[in-house]
């Protein structure tokens, strides 16, 4: 497996960047997922990895090789590159086992090797017993293992995964995160996956990369991402939660920074002297009936053993969580310990801190 590098990548389509200078390393064996809302520029690295598409400035190495740049573009073919679609894009009039010898066969690879190889991909996508099936007496996850294996069979340098799970419904989508773990796993395979789903990039992905108008935000491990976003749009895009400002008191410890927010001289975890916001997870969060801060309940779903209550506390929205069903309307004391604080420079320029003294 390889490496892949981006270097300034950029791409503009009619004259708007797409992407905008991307600067990345995913390591050898890596599973990275490419995390944003639509339109952030992630598939559109994806395809310019494939070679579906050419940069417009910058360069992508794989394996050291230098594969799109300068007067220099390789084709898909030459990549050795496994691409898995969102469609499964497989031969209908062809078995399970020939869809997924079909790249072998471009190759022109012996057929004894062609079959050892379809068999061991096939095993190792639990789809032996399937070989001689046809892509219609499948189910959707089948398919999406056939597309899986016929990646597999041919040894790619790196695995591209293009929202591979977006066609398939809640419970069976759960079942192929098992199955790409187990992948991944099994292969070390390289692998760079593209979702919109924060909840698959999160629980599948060595590194999450969270991109927004053409840029990486923040690249990270998913613990990282959600204990310590970098800026106002990952903490409000990953996971659950409220961003809301603060304000310096003047006081900090090493790693800690005592800010007012919410009107309550909160310490918080930080990277910074000079945080301009907060991240507030529902774990941060403890209600009790003598808590200082007083917030109304707006909105109390059931999980499944326990409540998420949406509270507004001095006109922000927070998210709590309760084992038990709380009223609409009804007044709640908040606790906030340990939440994470940064420096956003863009909310930097509209929200101008003022120094104020415990």
């Amino acid at each position: 497996m390889a490496e892949l590098t981006f270097s300034n990548l950029t791409k503009r389509f009619d004259g708007v960047s797409a992407l905008d200078g991307i600067d990345a390393v995913i390591e050898s064996g890596e599973f990275v997922a490419l995390l944003g809302p639509s339109g952030c520029g992630k598939t559109t690295l994806l395809r310019l990895t494939a070679g579906f598409e050419q940069p417009d400035e910058g360069e992508i190495r794989i394996g050291g090789d230098t594969v799109a740049g300068a007067g220099c573009f390789a084709p898909p073919e030459a990549r050795e590159i496994g691409i898995v679609f969102q469609s499964y894009a497989l031969w209908p009039h062809k078995s399970v086992a020939a869809n997924v010898s079909y790249p072998l066969e471009v190759r022109r690879l012996p057929r004894a090797e062609r079959e050892a190889r379809v068999a061991e991909a096939l095993n190792l996508t639990g789809l032996r017993d399937f070989a001689d099936r046809m892509p219609s007496q499948l189910s959707g996850g089948q398919r999406q293992r056939v597309a899986l294996a016929r990646c597999l069979v041919f040894e790619p340098r790196a695995v591209l995964l293009d929202e591979p799970l977006a066609n398939l419904d809640l419970a069976l989508r759960a079942s192929m995160q098992d199955v790409f773990s187990m992948f991944h796993r099994r292969t070390d395979a390289t692998m760079l996956y593209v979702t919109h789903d924060q909840s698959e990039a999160l629980a599948l992905a060595d590194r999450v990369a969270v991109m927004e108008s053409g840029r990486i935000r923040q690249f990270a491990a998913p613990e990282i991402l959600y204990r310590e976003p970098a800026d106002c749009f990952v903490a409000g895009f990953v996971g659950d939660g409220a961003v809301v400002p603060a304000r310096l008191t003047g006081q900090s410890d090493p790693g800690r920074v005592l800010l007012s927010v919410l009107g309550q001289n909160i310490w918080c975890r930080s990277a910074t002297a000079t945080p301009s916001h907060v991240s507030i997870r529902p774990e941060a969060i403890t209600l009790s009936d003598d808590a200082p801060l007083r917030a109304r309940v707006s909105s109390c779903t059931y999980l499944g053993g326990r409540f998420r209550l949406v509270l507004d506390a001095e006109g922000e929205a927070l998210v709590a969580f309760a084992p038990q069903r709380a009223a609409i309307g009804e007044l709640i004391g908040v606790t906030i310990r340990d939440p994470w604080a940064f420096l956003d420079p863009e909310a930097e320029t509209l929200m101008p801190k003022t120094l104020i003294h415990a």
